[in-house]
């Protein structure tokens, strides 16, 4: 069954710091470019960073920049999302996504 699973997420303080993972079926893992996205309630999703097969090119959202970072490690078919100082705003349910297959997301809460 192909599927993308996220792990990770929960509750988390001003200024704290998460690392969210989604574990891929091989066959649409190992040379797709990896992306998260994330939607908050009531707003459009917004695409967050994305990182090519290799993982030699990043992409991130001008919102995440210089606080997220997206990495895989193509060996355990995992995309990782590490998130630092996160704000309150960082609120959103999470998603993993790769051509038309997406995980059922994950969802990061930001207490201030």
């Amino acid at each position: 069954q192909v599927q993308l699973v996220e792990s990770g997420g929960g509750l988390v303080q001003l200024g704290g710091s998460l690392t969210l993972s989604c574990v891929g079926s091989p066959i649409i893992f190992r040379f797709a470019t990896m992306a998260w996205h994330r939607q908050a309630p009531g707003k459009q999703r917004e695409l967050v960073a994305t990182i090519t097969s290799a993982g030699t090119i990043t992409n991130y959202a001008n919102s995440v920049k210089g606080r997220f970072s997206i990495s895989r490690d193509n060996a355990k078919n995992t995309v990782y999302l590490q998130m630092n100082s996160l704000k309150p705003e960082d609120t959103a349910r999470y998603y993993c996504q790769t051509g038309t297959y997406w995980g059922q997301g994950i969802q990061v809460t930001v207490s201030s």
